[in-house]
């Protein structure tokens, strides 16, 4: 069944986050590689999933979802970043499927139960964006859920604690790998509001079959600092200095690029010595 014909089926528009794999997919050590992903569309005998690593038609999946448990199937239609997974079920198995999404579909409508970290988690209604490493080269990454303090992804890569590297136009360090991706820290905290517009990305076209080495952008290169650089700015009107601010660049490159050029004092921005 295609992506189409299936989004014209009942279902239940429902996001449940789980883990995978796929065939003839392995880590450096030869183990199966797992790695995360998430429903947006559930009947008793398909769903679309959003996922990393997006692989082929016709590819073996295995699964775990916390709310549906082990599922198997096959991949039967793709799309940028999502595949739609035909489930291998008995007639039980889906029975129980079916109730299961029914009592989903109700919990939807209940009121939201608050979180109680400091800095609540959100699960984004889109599930991708870029990784940019120091060396300009970029990875499509899943992303699992995110806060104003940093975004926890799954990838096709896995970054040694510590490295820096941008998801979306956000700056941070990897801190802790995960069962299923790994954890980074924002270099400076980031508006709630703003996560999605910040974080979220269009994926690159690439699947498990064509997964190579990261992509490095053609042309011109957008500078990109992903370590703490301090600096002096000073404000020049008509050749005499009349004011300085020293600022961190990593901390706050986004602002001035949001700026376009423009101090934070109305003046214009001459020149970073």
């Amino acid at each position: 069944m295609s992506v189409k014909e299936f989004l014209g089926q009942q279902a239940v528009n429902v996001a449940v986050g789980g883990h995978y794999t796929l065939a003839n997919w392995f880590d450096a050590q030869g183990k199966p590689r797992t790695f995360a992903c998430r429903t947006s569309r559930v009947s008793p005998f398909r769903m679309m999933v959003a996922v990393p690593v997006v692989g082929k038609v016709g590819d073996r999946i295995s699964s775990y979802f916390g709310d549906f448990g082990k599922l198997d199937g096959h991949i039967s239609d793709t799309t940028s970043g999502s595949f739609l997974l035909e489930l291998a079920m008995t007639t039980s198995m889906r029975e129980k499927l079916a109730t299961k999404l029914t009592w989903l579909d109700n919990k939807q409508k209940d009121p939201a139960v608050r979180e109680s970290r400091k800095h609540a988690r959100i699960i984004p209604a889109s599930s991708h964006s870029i990784l940019t490493f120091a060396d300009g080269s970029t990875r499509s990454c899943f992303v699992i859920d995110m806060s104003a303090t940093g975004v926890a992804v799954s990838a096709d890569v896995q970054p040694q604690i510590g490295m820096p590297l941008a998801v979306g136009a956000c700056v941070g360090r990897v801190v802790r790998p995960l069962p299923h991706g790994f954890a980074v820290s924002f270099i400076e905290q980031q508006n709630r509001n703003d996560l999605e517009r910040l974080i979220l990305r269009t994926p690159h076209p690439r699947s498990a079959e064509g997964a190579g080495p990261p992509a490095r952008r053609a042309g011109r290169s957008r500078l990109l600092l992903l370590q703490r650089v301090d600096a002096i700015v000073q404000a020049d009107y008509r050749g005499r200095c009349v004011d300085e601010m020293e600022i961190d660049l990593a901390a706050g490159f986004q602002r001035l690029d949001a700026l376009a050029c423009k101090a934070e004092r109305g003046g214009e921005l001459v020149r970073i010595n």
